[in-house]
């Protein structure tokens, strides 16, 4: 989108998206979902301009046309056809069916809910509202249902012990040969990462192209076509690592969280920190091209999440 003299109340994005893969379509849409826009026609969707959205519907862009899209974002107003108050009406809404789902869910938890998954309806309903742009009528009613599940963990919450011990498997792994795709960011990043720090201390990687890999006799794939570790189910490669290493550890469970509503974009967990997280590796990849530079510098991300988690 040029910086010219454009005047509006919204702003459009316009995408063409290759039919597949099926997985980048689903990413789209899941992100498109997560900044608050609303479809007005096949493949244009809206939303009310100000700088925030100018920065979400370029970054959304350039991932459009990174796996193969092409699109454009201009701001403007509708003459014809849809007016204003129908555009505003998408809007609520979309947000309505958010909070209907909120309450919904939160009154189908039992008496016995973890506090973990309050946590987590408070932090839907937290990310609905930041999008509610024009103020569904149902958002104070599902605000309430949650505060009613709050105050009813707090009375009943009790301290949790967790065991922590070395993961079986991984004592097994040194100085293999882990290889991934080129072009490495939030999943593979998190995973060379746990590779490193908990499974392999001696790990060494190597960076190929996404498909037609024939591994040589002792490496390891993950996070690629045909890995021996990769998404299994809903899991993201981290999360299956940790899983398959046995790694009980609740602070990589946690991380491996945040990775996963970072890599999937399903939202899943709810973690907060995702979006902080995502920013910092989306800066390392923007500015360094090379895959052993991203692994180094995200190390210290991951290090620190690690430490601040404990």
């Amino acid at each position: 989108m040029s910086k010219g003299t454009a005047t509006g109340r919204w702003l459009l994005l316009f995408h063409q998206i290759p039919p597949k893969p099926d997985y980048f379509r689903v990413k789209v849409w899941r992100r498109l979902q997560r900044i608050g826009a609303v479809p007005v026609k096949n493949s244009v969707w809206v939303l009310p301009y100000n700088d925030q959205a100018v920065e979400d519907f370029r970054w959304l862009l350039e991932e459009i046309e990174a796996g193969g899209g092409e699109g454009s974002v201009c701001r403007g107003d509708f003459v014809d056809g849809l007016s204003d108050r129908d555009v505003e009406g998408l809007f609520r809404e979309a947000r309505t069916a958010d909070y209907a789902a909120i309450a919904r869910d939160a009154k189908s938890l039992t008496r016995k809910a973890a506090p973990v998954d309050v946590a987590r309806l408070d932090h839907r309903l937290a990310e609905v509202a930041a999008i509610d742009y024009f103020h569904a009528p149902n958002r104070q009613k599902a605000g309430r249902v949650v505060a009613y599940l709050e105050a009813r963990a707090r009375r009943t919450e009790l301290p949790e012990k967790h065991r922590v011990r070395a993961g079986g498997p991984a004592g097994r792994m040194r100085g293999r040969t882990w290889v991934t795709r080129r072009g490495v960011f939030v999943d593979r990043i998190a995973s060379a990462w746990l590779i490193k720090r908990f499974i392999d201390p001696a790990a060494r990687f190597k960076f190929v192209a996404p498909e037609g890999y024939s591994p040589r006799k002792g490496e390891l794939r993950f996070d690629m076509f045909e890995a021996e570790y990769t998404h299994e189910g809903d899991r993201c490669t981290f999360e299956t690592l940790v899983r398959r290493f046995r790694l009980h550890d609740p602070t990589l469970r946690a991380i491996g969280e945040i990775v996963h509503d970072i890599d999937c974009k399903d939202a899943k967990f709810g973690r907060a920190e995702a979006t902080g997280v995502e920013r910092l590796l989306e800066g390392i990849a923007r500015k360094h091209a090379t895959d052993t530079t991203r692994l180094r510098l995200g190390a210290v991300v991951f290090d620190n999440l690690y430490r601040s988690s404990r």
